[in-house]
């Protein structure tokens, strides 16, 4: 099996675990931040700064990749690895979730989806052996079963059908996988926010006997209690020695609740999309560096980071870069956000490993605004 978790320690305090996720590409330390590749790039970051900021594995996306360049280009180049010249990990989710967003574009049945092209209105189809053949050509280390990821909000009946087709299409995904010696594939737990869906999706995507289980469905604007309490239920259907993977968060808070809920892997283009926005997150909360306070803000962005760029630019600089709109301010600022995030995990699991997870939660949640 090319996917295999072992657990090295459960927290005293909560249900965080720190652990160790081998693949084919190497070892990642868990729990683990994932920075979002869309087209098999970081945007604005090298595969060499990723590595040299402490990025384990990376995401690149099934529907962007078919579309532009092509799997099958992908696959002649050597594979994603290679195509992109990264060597550590490789997740590419399965194109549900992007193919679903795409609104009135599109048409679900249960063969799988159509859909126009959101570049040139083309049309195209994804079944599920589609989206597993697209992920073997990528030759990612983990592909994600192709699945429907119902909006919030949604009522029960559709939530219901909708998470017993992605069961079902689960199956024919594990069918067609023809990489079984390289590429594991994790399953998607559905549900919405109905915790009797959540228990039955669970189940049944659990007795597929997959190497890793998602919980898809969350972040997709409920509010956040409501996301608590359905990881509250959810994560202690999910087997204790497999990896456990929270779609599509990556704020500070949503990451610590993830992780003192069990979870092991998360995902989001949060950091990345508000850098190039200007937002910086940092110790003290987010710093939005266009504003005109920091015209002459010599300090670092964050006088606590040690990344490159706090040791070597001011708010200043970057607050003109952006005024400029020179390319360099969004590199700048997402360099120091991704770094940040990296490290908030490394710093989460030390404290797992010292069974201190609650303490430096509220000590990062003072410092950050969390708590008033």
């Amino acid at each position: 099996m090319p996917i295999k978790y072992e657990l090295i320690k459960e927290c005293s305090q909560t249900k965080a675990r720190l652990g160790k996720l081998h693949t084919p590409h190497g070892v990642i330390e868990t729990p683990i931040f994932m920075p979002v590749g869309t087209k098999a790039t970081v945007k604005t970051m090298t595969p060499e700064e990723l590595e040299k900021i402490g990025a384990q594995i990376i995401l690149g996306n099934t529907y962007h990749l078919y579309l532009r360049p092509g799997h099958k280009l992908v696959e002649e180049a050597g594979g994603l690895h290679k195509f992109m010249n990264w060597k550590k990990p490789i997740l590419t989710d399965s194109g549900g979730f992007q193919v679903f967003s795409l609104g009135d574009l599109r048409k679900i049945t249960e063969e799988g989806v159509e859909f126009r092209s959101h570049i040139d209105g083309s049309k195209h189809f994804i079944s599920p052996e589609i989206s597993i053949e697209i992920q073997n050509s990528l030759g990612s280390d983990i592909a994600m079963a192709f699945d429907e990821c119902p909006p919030y909000p949604a009522d029960r009946d559709y939530v219901k059908k909708s998470l017993e087709r992605t069961t079902r299409w689960a199956k024919r995904c594990k069918e067609a996988h023809q990489k079984q010696d390289t590429q594991g594939i994790f399953g998607i737990i559905q549900g919405g926010m109905y915790e009797d869906l959540r228990e039955q999706s669970a189940k049944e995507i659990i007795d597929l006997d997959f190497p890793g289980y998602a919980v898809g469905g969350l972040s997709v604007g409920e509010p956040a209690d409501i996301m608590y309490r359905i990881l509250d239920f959810t994560v202690p259907l999910m087997p204790k020695h497999k990896p456990r993977y929270l779609m599509g968060v990556g704020s500070p808070d949503y990451l610590f609740e993830a992780v003192i809920r069990g979870i092991d892997m998360a995902d989001c283009v949060l950091p990345t999309r508000i850098a190039r926005n200007g937002t910086a997150l940092t110790s003290h909360g987010k710093v939005v560096i266009k504003n005109a306070m920091y015209k002459k803000d010599f300090s670092p962005l964050d006088p606590e980071c040690d990344c490159y760029v706090c040791r070597n630019y001011s708010r200043a600089y970057i607050r003109h870069l952006f005024k400029c709109e020179e390319i360099l301010g969004s590199r700048l600022t997402t360099y120091h956000n991704l770094y940040f995030l990296l490290k908030l995990m490394e710093n989460i699991r030390t404290a797992i490993k010292e069974d201190r997870l609650l303490e430096y939660k509220e000590s990062f949640y003072k410092k950050y605004g969390y708590l008033k």
